[in-house]
């Protein structure tokens, strides 16, 4: 139950599991906020079926057109590829739903080829390469499809500085023609010998920077439908040959072009693109958007070390494959075969237009029947193969009024699509019956799925107050006393009385709302114990109950001892159990009693009654169904009898504690010393080998006296010769 919502409307919006009364008696005397219920809730609580309004999701669909199984023999709905293709969800907020589709790639599927080559200088020899590609090509081609059309262009970069050579000097060059951005040479055609022919006319071109202008040419080649010539019934396949990078969104800022892309087709009489030094290059957001939109795969054939970059526009323009072109383009069938066949294998999902209050999660069931959650991709198909995906789908709020909503699925690369409409389950049928001016709401409020919107200024269930009457005065008789809280705290005062809460735990009820049926006593966390009624915090027990909570039983069979007395007649039955009085008694009944005075006495009667046919059993005839003990009579004992006694000799003594003790502390002693013992033993043994061995080592030893070569003696003797003449006398000298 929500206790927020005061309208339909809103209560629609709180859960998808809300439902609404709009039953004009329901919840008299209680607030507008109990008409926002469970269904069930409802139900129970008074409300017939036909008032409680309820929507639910559904889908409807509009058109379902059987798949084609090939692309050749067209059906009278021309080739289908997915299934169904126009549906229509209701949706209430919260509430998810689901619906299913199916896509197939058919087989023999006509195909449209573009190819669209670099021309710069350094793509001379690939040129060379492909002057007789189409023959060839179309051979192969044969081998999948029986429609085949081939198309040519050319794309070099844009004819401005910084991007290409602008002096006249350079346009000279010999085998070279003047720099151009795209140039479309021949439409899609199914003659191939004029393919060969425009390409024998080709000659390569020269640019400045590495860089080319590619991305251009692509473009062009995806918008301009009408000059190419792509067909609506056909794969289209554009490959892109290069051997370098593109340039890309910005880098026309170099050359001063500051306007992006617009996206258009901007071919001029000569078929060549005329705004290449009006705009700037196209971005990938651009490049991806334009070739999803008219259903162009786009098969990027670059050199090896190229790969690495290409490979990464292709997680950023779906629909794309890279592929490794040789050095000469000698390989470019076979390129062109392996991303054709890598195309077919594959289908994937995207969606169109997505509202951003709906939510969409997709699981694909690809060829081998495994639900894959979260993925809306099959791969490793074989032509013809059929697979399926789920499609939850759930509206996360309502959008303006009037506001129409759809979007659209569609496998990438395909013309097929599923077209959605959306419909929001946000306004309830009893809405559109609304009486203004109502006189269930006093002439001066809009009656309106079963609830009364009062005109400003004026209150109440059937706006029956004045905003000003609803004084201290009103107040006052909502209050049980003075100083009381208004409705108890749990209702409103609206017109002089109290329209109490409802409450998940229970009903509020009262004059005052004081009373409820779920604050009583509990016996075991059970209200009542199960044995009652709450009824304004009282418990109100059933028969054969009593107790505040109904806990105590009024039965007292079960406290019947088998002498037929009330607890043995040594207790009381409270509750349907005993409560022993008297002392030493006990059991279920009071029964056992070692310690009563007279134990004997007790059987009194019965003795009486079996043994003598007398006493008050006797008279009563109850002797049988009372006395059921054993009775044995004996001869009196004489003092001649004899007691016989039989001895039983006594065990023997056990071992002597102190004995076992001692014994146990010196035998781990003993162990302990001979293990000490052992131990010296094998260390003295191991020692004496080991100097025994030490003494052989030294005696075999010998020695050299040698001096260390970096040692110097403290003590040197020089000579000096002391023989000479000094003015002609001679003079010998000595050693010093």
């Amino acid at each position: 139950m929500s206790g927020s919502a005061t309208s339909c409307e809103e209560c629609l919006l709180i859960h998808p599991s809300c439902a609404w009364c709009a039953q004009e008696e329901f919840g008299r005397g209680r607030t507008l906020t109990s008409r926002c219920d469970l269904s069930q809730n409802l139900q129970k609580r008074g409300c017939e079926a036909r008032f409680i309004e309820y929507p639910t999701s559904s889908i409807s669909v509009l058109q379902n057109m059987p798949l084609s199984s090939k692309g050749s023999g067209l059906t009278q709905y021309g080739v289908v590829q997915i299934m169904p293709q126009k549906i229509s969800l209701s949706l209430r907020p919260g509430d998810q739903t689901w619906f299913g589709l199916q896509v197939r790639q058919v087989e023999d599927y006509p195909v449209d080829l573009y190819y669209l080559m670099d021309l710069s200088l350094s793509m001379k020899d690939d040129l060379d390469t492909i002057r007789n590609l189409g023959t060839k090509l179309a051979l192969e081609m044969s081998k999948l499809t029986s429609n085949f059309r081939l198309g040519f262009g050319s794309f070099v970069d844009k004819n401005m500085s910084p991007f290409s050579y602008t002096a006249s000097k350079y346009k000279l060059f010999p085998n070279c023609v003047p720099t151009f951005g795209f140039r479309h040479i021949l439409s899609l055609t199914d003659k191939v010998d004029r393919f060969n022919e425009e390409v024998q006319k080709q000659m390569v071109s020269r640019n400045r920077d590495a860089p080319e202008g590619g991305f251009d040419a692509i473009l062009q080649a995806a918008v301009c439908k009408e000059e190419i010539g792509w067909r609506k019934e056909a794969y289209h396949l554009l490959v892109f040959a290069t051997d370098d990078v593109p340039h890309l969104a910005l880098d026309g800022r170099l050359g001063g072009l500051v306007q992006p892309h617009d996206g258009q087709c901007h071919l001029n009489d000569e078929n060549e693109y005329s705004a290449s030094e009006k705009m700037d290059y196209p971005s990938l957001a651009l490049l991806g958007e334009k070739l999803a939109e008219n259903n162009i795969f786009l098969i990027f054939a670059v050199t090896k070390r190229l790969y690495v970059i290409y490979k990464d526009f292709t997680a950023l323009i779906p629909g794309t494959t890279v592929e490794i072109l040789d050095q000469d383009s000698k390989n470019v069938i076979q390129l062109i075969i392996a991303a054709y066949n890598n195309i077919r294998s594959k289908v994937e999902l995207s969606v169109w237009d997505h509202p951003e209050d709906i939510n969409l999660s997709f699981t694909a069931t690809c060829q081998d029947g495994k639900p894959l959650p979260g993925l809306r991709k099959c791969a490793d198909l074989k032509i013809g193969d059929t697979v399926s995906f789920n499609v939850s789908v759930e509206a996360r709020s309502c959008p303006p009024r009037g506001t129409d909503q759809s979007f659209t699925i569609k496998p990438v690369g395909f013309k097929e699509r599923l077209e959605v409409s959306v419909d929001y389950q946000c306004d309830c049928g009893c809405s559109r019956t609304a009486q203004t001016n109502s006189s269930i709401c006093s002439s001066i409020g809009t009656y309106n799925c079963g609830t009364c919107h009062c005109e400003p200024g004026y209150l109440g269930a059937r706006c029956e107050c004045q905003e000003g009457e609803a004084s201290s005065m009103y107040l006052s008789a909502c209050r049980e006393a003075e100083g009381k809280q208004v409705c108890s705290g749990r209702g409103e005062c609206s017109c002089n009385q109290c329209l109490c809460y409802e409450s998940e735990f229970g009903k509020i009820y009262g004059s005052y709302c004081e009373c409820d049926d779920f604050s009583c006593a509990r016996h075991k966390g059970v209200l009542c114990s199960g044995h009652g009624e709450c009824h304004c915090g009282e418990c109100k027990c059933h028969a054969g109950y009593i107790g505040d909570n109904c806990n105590c039983s009024t039965e007292t069979s079960s406290c019947i001892a088998d002498d037929g007395q009330m607890c043995s007649g040594r207790g009381n039955c409270v509750c349907g159990r005993c409560q022993c009085t008297e002392p030493g008694a006990f059991g279920d009944t009071c029964e056992k009693c070692p310690t009563c005075p007279d134990a004997c006495g007790t059987k009194r009667e019965c003795i009486e009654c079996r043994l003598f046919n007398s006493g008050q059993l006797a008279d009563n005839q109850t002797c049988q169904r009372l006395c059921k003990d054993e009775i044995i009579t004996v001869e009196t004992l004489s003092e001649s009898e004899l007691i016989c006694l039989f001895p039983v000799s006594e065990c023997g003594g056990g071992p002597d504690a102190l004995m076992v003790l001692l014994a146990v502390v010196g035998s781990i002693l003993l162990v302990g010393v001979v293990l000490l013992a052992v131990w010296k033993l094998v260390i003295t043994i191991h020692d004496r080998r080991e100097f025994s061995r030490f003494q052989s080592a030294r005696s075999r030893a010998r020695y050299e006296m040698a001096s260390n070569p970096l040692y110097k003696q403290p003590v040197s003797t020089h000579f000096v010769e002391t023989d000479f003449n000094m003015y002609g006398k001679s003079f010998n000298g000595g050693v010093h």
